[in-house]
């Protein structure tokens, strides 16, 4: 793994968690730091991802779920060596919407593919590259009809409850066994679970 200077934050957890939205909180709070730092997407972030993402989460479109881990490294190696680790390398800061946890969670817990082949896969998208640290936003399945105001759901989120509750028991499983990760109950209201966020972030380099 080539050597770096940035740090590279993550925020992961089931659809309808407010990860989108706490995102954006951190970086505006980072940018009022003065804090050089990207904010990018997975799957996503560059040209090439993007056009992958948009098949990805296309209601219309029927994907093996083995066909799925793949199209998903695809865009992660892309990702990764096109705009993550150029900006590392910088010595900014980078702040993604999911990454490697996401794909343990949906396609290993919950699609039930084997661990061991994605972390595989995984490990050959990502060059070794791991993040710095991983916030895991939880909540608990009922909340995503809650949260759900009328916006037509993709591909993934048009999935069953048994499916929503494996990807939320992977991710919990996920973040008491992975290094670097933080589970954050992301229930309670929108500055709270931010303010802990920011708190959990400014303590990374003191």
């Amino acid at each position: 793994m080539p050597r770096r200077r940035g740090l590279f934050i993550v925020l992961e957890g089931p659809d309808k968690c407010g990860k989108s939205t706490q995102a954006r909180l951190l970086a505006r709070h980072l940018q009022r730091q003065g804090r050089r730092f990207i904010h990018t997407r997975e799957p996503g972030g560059t040209s090439l991802a993007e056009s992958i993402r948009r098949v990805l989460l296309d209601p219309r479109q029927k994907v093996d779920p083995l066909a799925e881990l793949f199209l998903y490294e695809a865009s992660r190696a892309q990702h990764t060596r096109e705009k993550i680790l150029p900006a590392l390398k910088k010595g900014s800061w980078v702040l993604c919407e999911r990454y490697s946890l996401a794909t343990l969670a949906y396609q290993g817990h919950a699609r039930r593919l084997p661990m061991p082949m994605i972390r595989t896969l995984d490990r050959i998208a990502t060059g070794g590259l791991r993040p710095d640290f991983t916030i895991v936003l939880d909540i608990p399945e009922s909340e995503f009809a809650a949260r759900d105001r009328g916006r037509k759901l993709d591909r993934l989120e048009r999935e069953s409850l048994a499916f929503r509750k494996r990807v939320r028991e992977g991710y919990r499983r996920l973040a008491r066994t992975e290094p670097g990760c933080a589970l954050i109950n992301g229930r309670r209201p929108l500055a709270e679970v931010h303010a802990e966020i920011v708190r959990r972030v400014d303590d990374l380099r003191r």
